[in-house]
């Protein structure tokens, strides 16, 4: 293989991401012109019909157009994997960092308090805390937060670790900078990197998880037009109308592949040594 050749897939994989998820993107913000009928009216005599002119992928069991309802679903399901991720990535900045560049007991301490929430699977945390809160959009995102915001904190912990023995941070320390000066003007910006890798990659997480948990009953309401939902109302009739589940499973893979294929190809791009220290502390 060519030594550029892997930098040019790189390149490829993700203006490849980047085009579906621009089309998915606008798709979600143009619901309503884009949308040929409204997807919460119900038509009991036009239930579970085949995908037709009216309805490009066919209706529900309340005879609602699945097509509007996958346009508008795209809206909740980027909103929650955006929304999660920020604000795991906030959370997980904060304390990783703090436990990095302070070290000693706050450094045991936050490590310890991550590594009890790694030894649950984070399937059944977000479980027990959706169950606990009860469903809704709010309710996801606090679960999937406590799920993710480990990875974050993980990886920039190690970050901090590597930056706080750098000449430049002895040299600001010497001209009297603070703590909080040294965190946001030098230690932030040199580890948003491999922060914003794994943000990437894990919005796709996020919308997989919530998907997850509105199949399993405990997401949205059932009217909310939501992939996860979808594909949980459409179980029952996998047999005789598989098209309730195939539309909202298709959109649910595709968004999450162009979102792996960004997110891997940024990664594989960057130098290999900030590569290898984000699979170390995702490990």
């Amino acid at each position: 293989m060519m030594p550029g050749s892997n930098g040019n897939l790189n390149r490829r994989n993700i203006a490849i991401g980047l085009t579906i998820l621009g089309l998915i993107f606008i798709a979600a913000l143009f619901a309503e012109t884009l949308a040929p009928n409204d997807p919460s009216k119900a038509s009991l005599e036009k239930r579970l019909s085949p995908p037709s002119m009216e309805y490009p992928f066919g209706t529900d069991q309340l005879g609602r157009c699945i097509f509007s309802r996958v346009l508008f679903g795209a809206r909740i399901s980027l909103g929650i994997g955006l929304v999660v991720v920020a604000l795991s990535a906030i959370f997980g900045l904060l304390l990783g960092g703090a436990a990095g560049y302070y070290g000693g007991v706050l450094d045991e301490a936050l490590m310890r308090i991550v590594d009890g929430f790694l030894a649950v699977p984070s399937m059944f945390l977000a479980l027990a805390v959706v169950g606990f809160l009860g469903p809704g959009i709010a309710n996801i995102v606090l679960a999937l937060v406590a799920v993710e915001w480990t990875s974050y904190a993980r990886v920039a912990r190690g970050e901090m670790l590597s930056l706080k023995e750098k000449e430049f941070l002895e040299a600001a320390h010497a001209l009297g900078a603070g703590d909080i000066y040294i965190f946001t003007h030098h230690l932030l910006p040199n580890a948003l990197t491999p922060i914003l890798v794994v943000a990437t990659l894990g919005i796709g997480y996020a919308i997989l998880a919530a998907a997850g948990l509105s199949f399993l009953g405990l997401g949205m309401q059932p009217d909310v037009p939501e992939w996860g939902s979808m594909l949980n109302d459409g179980r029952l009739y996998l047999r005789t109308a598989p098209h309730l589940m195939i539309f909202p499973g298709l959109a649910i893979t595709v968004t999450v592949l162009a979102i792996n294929l960004v997110g891997e190809g940024v990664r594989d791009m960057l130098d290999p040594r900030i590569k290898s220290r984000i699979k170390e502390e995702m490990v």
